[in-house]
Formats: structure tokens, sequence, C-alpha cells
């Protein structure tokens, strides 16, 4: 006969769903300290740390430094998520995501690249569609990226935006700490450069992609620049998409 540890049983039970409170907040967030996590889930440092040691072990977490502060002593830990913990956040694309690349791969080889291109558009326009109208009613630009962070968040990208955080580059960074279709962006970029060029619509100026999760970075990570002057949308300027490199335009970034 088999004999239960009730308690042993419910002590793992907890643990587990602690943890999955732990990577939930980490999708949500992205990269984030064990004091703003233990804060934010009510635990004590030791206990969150318990739970990221763990995480760290299954492969769910890892760790880095956190961006100098310019702070003397050394920098903050921050935990953030690998691909196994996306796929524990319970999002289960992986399936899926086999069929969407073999479905573009048959796309491509008959109809050609552009093709390809059109469908991604397409895909965008029409995840966007129905946030379009809120998103274009922002005073401004910074609030523009903020609609559109909440949009992309309530399509399942759980993104958030903030300025810049580098003083030599005023604007917004527009960060997607999840993205439902990094495992098929990965082989098909043009999902994440027609995702660019319609933000770049919405938010009337050109952006810059500085990351994206499907080339191996934390987040999807997009240079926005400051508005300029109140009549920036209505001047016709043609919109720009760039990507990689040190922005050298003042702006603002959507994660």
């Amino acid at each position: 006969m088999i004999r239960i540890d009730h308690a042993e049983h419910a002590r793992s039970v907890a643990d587990g769903r602690t943890r999955d409170a732990v990577v939930r907040l980490l999708l949500e967030r992205g990269p984030t300290t064990a004091a703003t996590l233990a804060d934010r889930l009510h635990l004590s440092g030791p206990g969150v740390r318990r739970h990221l040691d763990a995480l760290v072990a299954e492969g769910s977490v890892l760790t880095r430094d956190a961006p100098a502060s310019g702070k003397r002593g050394r920098p903050a830990r921050q935990f953030l998520l690998t691909a196994s913990g996306r796929a524990r956040a319970g999002r289960g694309e992986h399936g899926s995501a086999e069929l969407a690349v073999a479905a573009l791969r048959r796309l491509g080889e008959a109809a050609g690249e552009e093709a390809v291109k059109a469908f991604a558009r397409e895909r965008v326009l029409t995840m966007v569609g129905s946030h379009r109208e809120h998103v274009e009613a922002g005073a401004d630009r910074a609030e523009r990226t903020g609609r559109l962070a909440e949009a992309l968040t309530a399509e399942g990208y759980a993104a958030s935006s903030s300025g810049s955080g580098d003083a030599r580059v005023a604007g917004e960074q527009l960060c997607q700490h999840h993205c439902p279709v990094a495992d098929v962006a990965a082989e098909f970029p043009q999902l994440c450069e027609a995702e660019a060029e319609v933000f770049a619509e919405l938010l009337g100026t050109h952006v810059q992609r500085l990351a994206t999760i499907a080339r191996g970075d934390a987040a999807c990570t997009t240079h926005v620049p400051a508005q300029q002057s109140p009549v920036d949308r209505s001047s016709g300027t043609t919109t720009a998409v760039t990507t990689g490199g040190d922005p050298d335009v003042k702006g603002r970034q959507v994660v």
C-alpha cells in the first residue's frame, strides 16, 4: 500500500503555483530583480530566491547583470525567462508554430517572397485593426506609444512602453516581453519587419527595431523617436523602419 504524504504534496502544489506566478510576472515585466518580484508577489527575499533558484535549475529562468545605473557597487541581478520559461507560461504555441512554418514555406515556394511579406503585413493589420482608432487618438507620440503597448498586451504580447533610459537618446521604448510567433519569425523575419512597418504607420514616425525574441533577445524592443513638433503627424513625412544598431535620433522605445 502506497502512503501519501499529504503535507509534502500540499507544499509541492503551493510551490508550483508560486513558481507559475513568478513566471507570469517575468513574462509581463521582462527582466526583473528578485527584490521587485518579492515585493509584487508579497514574498520574503529568501522565499522568492528559493523559487528563482528552482526555475533557473530547470532552465525556465536565467540571470544577467542589470544595465548600469551610474551608482557605485555591484550591479543588481535581473531574472528573465528563457524560451522554456515562456512555454511554461502556458502559451502553448509550439505545435501551431510548426504548422505555421510549414505553411509559410509552402507559400514562399508557390508564390514567392512577396507573398510571404504580404501575408505578414495583413496579419499585423488584422491584429491591430480593432485598436487603431484608440492608438491614433493619443494626444502625442508618447501617449500613442503607450496605447500601442496596451493594444499589443491585449493581443498576447505582454508589452510595455517607457522612456528610452538613455540620456543621449530622447524618446520611447516599446517592449514586447512575449511573442506568440517567435518560433515562426526565427525562420521568417518578414513577420517582425511587418510589425515594425505597421507600428511606424500607427505612430506617424520611423521606428527602429533594436532586438527581437526571434533572434534570441529577452524582448522585442522598438525605438520610437521623440516628437519634434505638434504638427509632425500631418507633415506628410514618409515613415521608415530601421533595424539593428544604436539609434542616432531622439525618440522613445517600445518594449
